[in-house]
């Protein structure tokens, strides 16, 4: 990965991930085959080097963990679930701008 601020999130350490992270969690749920998942990435990438301390980005590959796609209900990819707590705060499904990411991101502080 780009950065240690990104995790490659699976059904195993996902719950452990999530509720350990003291800041805001940006879980990215994507495939290697998806277009506009291939777009995004390279913005979180950037997200995580600029908020490092502030943010954790986690990536789940849907493909490799299925279950975990499903308990989000996953339908759209890429689509990125906001954490703060271990709680999922928002959903956002698409190619999203790092100006608008890190807007959503301040409105979760």
């Amino acid at each position: 990965m780009a950065s240690e601020a990104v995790l490659t999130l699976t059904e195993a350490n996902f719950d452990s991930e999530i509720s350990l992270a003291s800041v805001p969690v940006i879980v990215d749920f994507w495939a290697p085959w998806c277009g506009p998942c291939r777009m995004l990435g390279p913005i979180l990438d950037d997200l995580a080097k600029e908020q490092a301390g502030k943010v954790v980005i986690g990536k789940v590959n849907v493909d490799e963990a299925p279950n975990l796609a499903a308990k989000f209900g996953v339908r759209s990819i890429p689509m990125l679930v906001f954490f703060k707590n271990g709680v999922a705060k928002e959903t956002v499904v698409g190619v999203q701008s790092k100006d608008a990411l890190t807007k959503r991101l301040e409105a979760l502080a």
